[in-house]
């Protein structure tokens, strides 16, 4: 169908059971493409496209946001491994 798609992924990357390496990543796209990505451990906002540049020079600005996103690893990330890991540990 002809229109547009904008969405946003938020991701919990990490290898290790004591979340030492766990990475936030948050993913804005258009259309399919990534425009714009949040990464933890860059700790900041990064364009991906031309549009997606001048995002991220936005909201790269916006210090609240930048700090939100950094801690969002122990506020967001964290608890819901360890949540959704020990109800798998607890099955086996």
């Amino acid at each position: 169908a002809d229109g547009y798609y904008q969405y946003q992924m938020d991701e919990c990357v990490y290898s290790t059971s004591d979340y030492s390496d766990m990475v936030y990543l948050r993913s804005l796209s258009y259309n399919k493409d990534v425009d714009v990505q949040f990464n933890s451990t860059v700790g900041k906002f990064v364009g991906l496209t031309e549009f997606g540049v001048k995002q991220a020079e936005y909201f790269n600005k916006n210090q609240a946001l930048v700090q939100q996103s950094k801690a969002a690893v122990d506020t967001f990330c964290r608890p819901n491994a360890q949540n959704s890991d020990s109800s798998v540990r607890d099955k086996t």
